[in-house]
């Protein structure tokens, strides 16, 4: 009874989360108002808005706020699966190179023009993603797995496309493109529709799924690859289905809404500091405190300098650098914890 209540309790702010934000902007729409045209929409009885007001809720505020909330979701998500499972504080969902990856298959398309009359944006990102993924798990295989391999062949991964993706751009691209591709690289919502929120849905939906029956697994994986493997974990397949499904998230999320960072680096030792490290409810945890933070983000970036808007991985660093110095601050105790316990963490 306590724990359906605490979900209820964490469904319950998200969506209150959404249907506020949904109210920022100079539509001059209440929350009532965003309830009853969604109602309306699910079958219910018709909203007393009008058609524009209808089609600002539904068309272009809601698909974009409820986006917002699954990218959050995803991306700290991954974070916390991703700290866990290689056992590094500083890992995050782009610590594969996807983003990087993502980057240049965008720019791929968008500036040069190749698969653009098969591939969108998106699509060309997510084929990135893919790509990149795929050689950075071949060279960290090759170099014979294990934590330490994954984290060098994921920044070597980061740095090549990085590299590919900044060539293309300043050989390639006029003015115009530029700004366009510096935008989305630096994350935004702005073209979101109920595509790109099935989609994401669709990944994320698997991916929690997965990481929430993983979580007691991930709570014996950060004892070490020893310790797990003698209290019956299957290291090899659970981190090559983790490793494969946080790299799902993470392309579709980066395919739909660009690389959007410090969400899965910061929010994970958030919630440690709140519930501390045990999975069953950091994951959760983590989850809705994505969802949340990541509205609200968005809310500012399309608001605080209206009709004008800013990337929202501008405001997701501007809150996130700070947060994450005050959670280091204030997690000395934590962190001592976890050195004179067996050690959870290796170094980057």
């Amino acid at each position: 009874m306590k724990r359906a209540a605490v979900v209820l309790g964490v469904l319950g702010a998200v969506l209150a989360s959404i249907a506020v934000s949904i109210t920022v902007g100079p539509a001059n729409l209440t929350t009532a108002d965003v309830v009853a045209v969604v109602v309306a929409h699910l079958g219910g009885p018709a909203a007393e808005v009008s058609r524009i007001q209808d089609g600002i809720v539904w068309e272009m505020r809601l698909p974009r706020a409820v986006l917002a909330a699954l990218c959050g979701t995803g991306l700290a998500l991954c974070g916390a699966v991703m700290q866990s499972m290689l056992r590094n504080r500083l890992a995050d969902p782009f610590v594969l190179g996807i983003s990087s990856g993502a980057s240049t298959g965008a720019v791929t398309v968008a500036v040069l023009g190749i698969g653009a009359g098969v591939l969108s944006l998106s699509s060309g990102a997510f084929v990135g993603a893919l790509v990149s993924f795929v050689l950075v798990m071949m060279l960290a295989t090759g170099a014979g797995g294990g934590t330490g391999p994954v984290i060098l062949a994921g920044v070597a991964g980061t740095q090549l496309f990085s590299a590919l993706t900044s060539f293309i751009v300043l050989s390639s691209a006029d003015a115009e493109q530029t700004r366009g591709v510096l935008f989305w690289l630096l994350g935004s919502l702005a073209g979101a529709d109920w595509a790109d929120v099935w989609a994401c849905a669709g990944a994320v939906g698997v991916g929690m799924v997965v990481c929430v029956i993983a979580a007691p697994s991930l709570d014996a994986m950060t004892l070490g690859s020893d310790t797990a493997t003698a209290l019956g974990v299957p290291i090899l397949r659970l981190k090559v289905i983790l490793l494969g499904v946080t790299a799902l998230m993470t392309a579709t999320i980066v395919a739909a809404a660009g690389a959007i960072g410090f969400v899965g680096l910061v929010l994970p030792h958030a919630a440690r500091l709140l519930v501390g490290p045990r999975h069953s409810r950091l994951l959760p945890t983590t989850m809705a405190m994505g969802a949340v933070f990541m509205v609200w983000a968005d809310t500012l970036a399309r608001s605080i300098f209206g009709p004008q808007e800013i990337p929202v991985g501008v405001v997701t660093a501007l809150v996130g650098v700070p947060a994450f110095a005050a959670i280091l601050l204030r997690g000395q105790r934590w962190g001592r914890g976890l050195r004179s316990a067996p050690r959870l963490v290796a170094a980057r």
